[in-house]
């Protein structure tokens, strides 16, 4: 949360209230700060909250969940099961599965998953029934500029909370024909340490 205190002078000869400017704000008399906004739209539009991406998030904020601890998990739980279950199938199936399964971890060259284009397009194939009726299609452009611009972010090695936080701090006192140097192939954070 923010808050902005502005002062309110009066002049005791001309009867004149005075008071101080508002500062820039990303939606013009909004409530919401940049970093809400950011993290906003990173989750709606970048994280679609299975597993992974829950870890993903945590580790944004500091907070390392080890890999290991779910083969544990599963082991432990799978003794707990009734055979024949759903659950009890898709524990074995991992379970008979786990050394294929975690193989990336004895050779760095090897990626976690066998396709990288297929975790590119998760999102829009999981977001499509999502964003099928955006409310109009000036609506369904805004939704397809933000998309772009957080997968433009994340192509281009940025966090993209950090990006979309620092871009919108800055947004409404960019100069008009600066406004690439907001582009993610060209930004680099206002305050590198604290974004």
């Amino acid at each position: 949360m923010e808050r902005h205190t502005r002062g309110k002078w009066a002049c005791n000869q001309c009867e004149t209230l005075v008071q101080a400017p508002v500062p820039p704000q990303v939606i013009d008399k909004g409530i919401p700060t940049a970093g809400l906004l950011a993290q906003v739209l990173v989750a709606k539009y970048a994280d679609h909250l299975p597993l992974y991406r829950q870890e993903r998030i945590f580790g944004r904020a500091g907070l390392e969940i080890p890999r290991s601890a779910v083969h544990q998990w599963m082991l432990a739980h799978r003794q707990k099961v009734p055979d024949g279950s759903g659950t009890a199938k898709a524990l074995d199936y991992s379970l008979k599965r786990w050394e294929a399964l975690t193989r990336y971890l004895d050779d760095g060259a090897v990626p976690i998953d066998n396709n990288w284009v297929e975790n590119q397009i998760r999102p829009w194939a999981l977001g499509r029934s999502n964003w099928l009726f955006a409310g109009s299609l000036r609506s369904g452009r805004r939704a397809a500029a933000v998309m772009t611009l957080i997968q433009s972010a994340k192509l281009n090695g940025h966090d993209p909370y950090a990006y979309l936080k620092d871009v919108l701090t800055r947004l409404p006192t960019q100069k008009n024909n600066a406004i690439d140097e907001l582009l993610p192939h060209n930004w680099k954070p206002a305050i590198p340490d604290k974004v």
